[in-house]
């Protein structure tokens, strides 16, 4: 029995180290690609038994390859998960932040408007001249235009992030969709094959990507199904089972998104999508100041105009039209009307008083100069602060990665020592199968 136990021993092990050989070189080529986890196989001793004289006899007889394990962690999983969702957040608001700054910055309604201010002050030096009455009046022209300019900018940016949003809600339902697939494979996968670590892999790569998107918290049970709710107000399912939730959303008129899982509203927690929300509703704030600093520049204007008179002693006549950043326009047409003298004045008159009051109600401290200066300054602050939330915020995720990548990575050194080890094993094998060949031929050749 002898001779036959030697040719198991040396064909299992042969076989178990061929197995580690393919497993190290897969784990190899997939060193770069985060959706794998290291796999190491699992080996267990075969023990044969026979009868001599009615009494069992047990001896080891190889090895067989009983799993195919793979590396992992589930704490350091929800760990890395929750802070890159933490970290996408804020990354997702800076970015439509940014969007809204630069509308503004490069609108250049505050160079207009202190533009405005000068010309006119100029003109307050001879109210007669007929240049400095045009310059006047072009200036307020540009300065109406540039509102439009910042109100058509501003829904550029806000265009933008619904978009990511609407790209973002197909994303989270195909990753939802796809997880509640991979839990219906899990349920019938032999524990600890290849395909079992396969679904995984496909399993944490899903879960990433929605808590990438949205704030989740993930349950595993003995098979390794996972339901999601999400980590927001309220939980709600997003996937149990074999069945996934339909997340959609809505915009309302402001341009703020709300979101819903099969018509309930929700609020996540965080998340790229939490941070697109909270941009959309910053912008949305930054809109409404915008037109109020438009509105404040028409009352001002239109009331320091109507309570003086032209260069013809005539009554002065609005400035602008309308009420938003949008819907500012010049009112006036010819140099001539712009009111520079108070009321009751004659014509020719090179009393300033109207000219004054309008120049004092643009740089007042509640007018369009201060108010847009305000208003740019907001948004920069906000975007300051979230940029060092977001340092803070991208140190907790990298020392997570980092943390979950020594548990679950390939590290190429070991690998490499593995491969050696391997086929050390494999040439050891093949030695015991031949010495056990050599022992059969030598009983044969007794006979």
């Amino acid at each position: 029995m002898m001779p036959s136990a030697l040719l198991n021993i040396g064909r299992t092990g042969a076989a178990a180290a061929r197995a580690g050989i393919e497993l190290t070189a897969q784990n190899i080529a997939n060193a770069d690609n985060q959706d794998y986890a290291r796999r190491t196989l699992a080996r267990s001793e075969i023990v044969l038994s026979a009868t001599i004289d009615l009494n069992p006899v047990e001896s080891l007889g190889g090895v067989r390859v009983s799993a195919i394990n793979r590396s992992g962690d589930e704490f350091l999983q929800i760990e890395a998960r929750d802070s890159n969702s933490d970290l996408a957040s804020a990354q997702a608001e800076i970015s439509g932040l940014r969007g809204a700054e630069t509308a503004l910055e490069q609108s250049q309604v505050y160079e207009t408007l202190v533009g405005l201010e000068a010309a006119l002050t100029r003109l307050e030096s001879d109210p007669l001249d007929p240049t400095l009455r045009t310059l006047a009046l072009e200036t307020a022209r540009q300065a109406s235009d540039t509102f439009g300019i910042a109100d058509r900018a501003l829904g550029t940016a806000r265009g933008l992030v619904q978009t990511e949003i609407t790209v973002g809600v197909e994303q989270i339902n195909n990753l939802a969709t796809r997880l509640a697939a991979i839990n219906a494979d899990l349920v019938g996968t032999r524990d600890g094959s290849a395909r079992q670590a396969e679904l995984f892999d496909a399993r944490d790569a899903a879960l990433r990507g929605l808590s990438d998107e949205l704030g989740i918290t993930v349950v595993l049970d003995d098979f390794g199904v996972a339901e999601v709710r999400l980590a927001g107000s309220p939980s709600e399912l997003l996937v149990q089972q074999a069945t996934a939730s339909t997340l959609t959303t809505a915009f309302a008129a402001d341009g703020t998104a709300t979101l819903a899982v099969n018509g309930q509203a929700v609020t996540p927690a965080s998340g790229a999508m939490a941070g697109r929300q909270a941009a959309l509703e910053a912008q949305a704030a930054a809109q409404t100041e915008l037109d109020a600093v438009a509105l404040s520049l028409v009352s001002g204007a239109n009331a320091a105009q109507t309570g003086g008179v032209d260069i013809n002693g005539n009554a002065g006549q609005p400035l602008f039209s309308g009420s938003s950043a949008g819907t500012i326009t010049l009112a006036l047409s010819d140099p001539d009307q712009i009111a520079t003298a108070p009321a009751g004045s004659p014509a020719g008159s090179r009393n300033t008083g109207a000219l004054g009051n309008l120049i004092a109600a643009i740089g007042a401290d509640t007018g369009p100069v201060t108010g847009f200066d305000g208003l740019l300054n907001g948004v920069s602050s906000r975007i300051a602060g979230l940029e060092t939330r977001r340092e803070g915020l991208a140190i907790v995720a990298d020392s997570a990665r980092a943390q979950l990548l020594a548990q679950t990575g390939v590290d190429l050194d070991t690998e490499a020592a593995n491969l050696v080890r391997l086929q050390q094993a494999f040439e050891a094998s093949s030695r015991v199968m031949q010495v056990a060949t050599e022992l059969f031929d030598t009983i044969l050749a007794l006979r």
